[in-house]
């Protein structure tokens, strides 16, 4: 008997099922069904990465046909190159977080119901699962909506917070306005396959191989891209995940910003690249605008954030938007019938992908570890932490690092890339093009810039220092699961940055099927050790090398100054005349973040008092222009219909007997 890839892959769905029956049945055994079905989860996330990995070396496409839809509509799946790397890519996110969950979910045993929890968890993760494995548009929103119902009972799994719900609400609504977006984008491509298909026109294969209008291709793609936005947290239409992620249970968290939120990256990329193919340059400098926008607003909001989860949640809506600049720009090279520059792009979004995954998903997994040792997000009542949780300190350093873009840990190499394609801007032959990518450049230099602010703050607030609460935490380190999990995803975060060569080959077969083009073929010529994305000449790069010489000067200091007597004295601190320091006199989140605030203000709508205690608001400015009008003009609305309710039966019999003169009126 032949196994194939995607024959893996419906056995971890058919798993998934299982263990959402499984636990509905012994609901009453919490530990068993807690310890049992997260232990088989790691077997599934394991079972996406190796199914995933599989079908992108193999670079072919697997395609079964399931009839359990309705009547002559079909689910048809396809595992391809691209669906095989996001698989992966989740799967590998599933695998650490199930392991960490064996930990941190066992924090609600007694207070909420662990079944409700598993259920949730693994439909959440069988709708991201069908999501990249759906071919065509039945199949994909009907896994698009478990996906949303699933993620939204496990936001508000903590309903007894009042912010859970909110959020929760929000979050709900903005998806299913997403969700209406994605329908008639797909509406419109069925409609433009034209002939004699009949409902064979809503498969993404007949919608692949069909020559959609300009005009047509044009309003499904920016409505594809409007609902996929929404849910990725593009600027403006973000609002809702600064609100969700932070009261979210940080296991579900992680799993949303880490794989989430890049299942609207596929749906971008497939619906550009993989069915409508031929575009204009212009759709990809819009889509590069929008990303742009979203790393500096993102990283900006992240900056001013005391709550550390919402730091986190506005981070990712600037990883997001780095994600974006480069499908942006692949997209304006495709246009350009650039393959081999397109091609980088393309693989530079794929890596911070899979990057932004690892090291968003441990820091989220970090947050978690804190607050259940401290009880506290507020990062201006935290700090000294680094001696309670040394294991959890060190572990989200390296996330600080890596989403710092700093070398050697990943998020350098996929910001390089992202960079190596900017640099090539000038073989473009549009002027207005040329004028825009040094910009383009410019801007992706800030954000990185800002992210490194944001995390030296981030990190030495909460861990350095002294603890500036009330009361001193009891607690300390987490246990060894939570450790494991992020042990494992900080580990993977190092050698996707000392060995970066390695997946940037395994994505030259994505980028093949996209674009026609991989970078591949030049870096072999120069061996495992160098990135080198058009030739030697132009740049390269490489994460083993600086490794070694980082670590050997490490080495060498600390051997200098620790065998050479007398070289290191240690004294008190000294405290200006004081008396002896006090945690009220650190830093703080908000005085760290002053400067910056005071350069960026405009961005902000900051309201600041100093009475008897100082007080500080920083609000997002796109709530306060977009979505308080609208607010404001739906409640206006709901009160002047409402004024048709005035209890009185002789005024519903007018009501009926005008709507049936206009009815029959116009219907005769």
């Amino acid at each position: 008997m032949t196994f194939y890839p995607l024959d893996l892959a419906a056995i971890g769905l058919g798993i998934i099922f299982f263990l959402v029956i499984f636990a509905f049945i012994f609901n009453k055994k919490e530990k068993f069904i807690l310890n049992f079905s997260f232990s088989v989860m790691t077997l599934v996330g394991l079972l996406a990465v190796v199914a995933g990995i599989w079908v992108v070396y193999d670079a072919s496409a697997y395609i079964m046909i399931f009839n359990l839809g309705l009547p002559e509509l079909p689910f048809h799946f396809r595992l391809d190159p691209l669906s095989g790397f996001f698989l992966a890519t989740i799967g590998l996110l599933v695998l650490y977080i199930s392991i960490y969950s064996l930990g941190y979910v066992r924090a609600f045993l007694g207070h909420k119901s662990i079944a409700r929890f598993i259920i949730f968890y693994c439909l959440f993760i069988a709708g991201m699962f069908m999501v990249v494995l759906a071919d065509d548009a039945l199949f994909f929103l009907i896994a698009w909506e478990l996906m949303a119902v699933a993620s939204y009972f496990l936001v508000i799994y903590e309903d007894e917070k009042v912010d859970s719900k909110k959020a929760a609400l929000l979050y709900l609504v903005m998806a299913h306005i997403g969700a209406i977006s994605i329908l008639l984008s797909f509406g419109v491509l069925a409609g433009a396959v034209g002939g004699d298909m009949g409902f064979g026109s809503y498969t993404f294969d007949a919608m692949r191989s069909a020559n959609f209008p300009a005009a047509w291709a044009g309003v499904a793609f920016f409505l594809a891209f409007f609902g996929f936005s929404i849910k990725a947290g593009v600027i403006p239409v973000h609002v809702w995940l600064p609100e969700a992620h932070p009261v979210a249970p940080s296991n579900i968290s992680a799993l949303m910003s880490g794989v989430m939120l890049k299942t609207a990256m596929y749906g971008i990329i497939r619906i550009a690249f993989d069915i409508i193919g031929v575009f204009p340059w212009w759709w990809g400098a819009i889509v590069l605008a929008f990303g742009l926008l979203s790393a500096v607003f993102g990283v900006l909001n992240a900056l001013m954030q005391n709550d550390l989860k919402k730091l986190l949640a506005y981070s990712s809506i600037e990883n997001i938007g780095i994600i974006l600049i480069g499908i942006g720009l692949s997209m304006m090279f495709t246009s350009f019938n650039m393959p081999v520059i397109a091609a980088l792009a393309l693989t530079a979004a794929c890596y911070h992908i899979l990057n932004h995954a690892m090291f968003k998903g441990l820091l989220f997994m970090g947050a978690g570890a804190i607050l259940q040792t401290t009880n506290e997000q507020n990062m201006e009542k935290m700090g000294g932490l680094i001696h309670l949780m040394p294991w959890t300190a060190f572990l989200f350093l390296v996330g600080c690092v890596s989403i710092s873009a700093l070398p050697p840990f990943n998020g350098f190499a996929s910001e390089w890339l992202t960079f190596q394609a900017f640099l090539l801007s000038p073989v473009v032959p549009t002027p207005i093009v040329k004028l825009i990518m040094p910009i383009g450049a410019v801007l992706l230099a800030l954000t990185s810039a800002l992210a490194a602010a944001t995390f030296v703050k981030a990190f030495g607030v909460t861990f350095l220092g002294r603890w500036r609460g009330k009361v001193v935490p009891k607690n300390r380190e987490v246990g060894w699961s939570m450790r494991i999990g992020m042990i494992l995803a900080a580990f993977t975060c190092f050698l996707l940055g000392v060995l970066p060569t390695f997946v940037i080959n395994m994505l030259g077969n994505v980028s093949n099927q996209l674009v026609s083009a991989s970078i591949n073929t030049n870096m072999d010529k120069y061996n495992w050790l160098w990135v080198t994305p058009i030739v030697a000449q132009r740049a390269s790069y490489s994460g083993t090398i600086f490794f070694v010489s980082i670590a050997l000067i490490i080495l060498a200091t600390f051997f200098i100054f620790r065998l050479k007597r007398g070289a290191v004295t240690r004294c008190n601190v000294w405290d200006c005349g004081f008396g002896g320091l006090t945690p009220r006199m650190q830093y703080s989140a908000t005085s760290f973040a002053m400067p910056l605030r005071r350069i960026f203000g405009g961005v902000f709508s900051i309201s600041e008092h100093v009475r008897l205690k100082y007080r500080l608001r920083v609000n997002d400015r796109f709530v306060n222009i977009i979505y308080k009008p609208i607010v404001r003009l739906s409640y206006f609305i709901s009160r002047q219909v409402g004024r048709l309710q005035q209890g009185r039966i002789n005024e519903y019999l007018i009501y009926s007997f005008v709507t049936i003169i206009i009815l029959l009126t116009f219907l005769k």
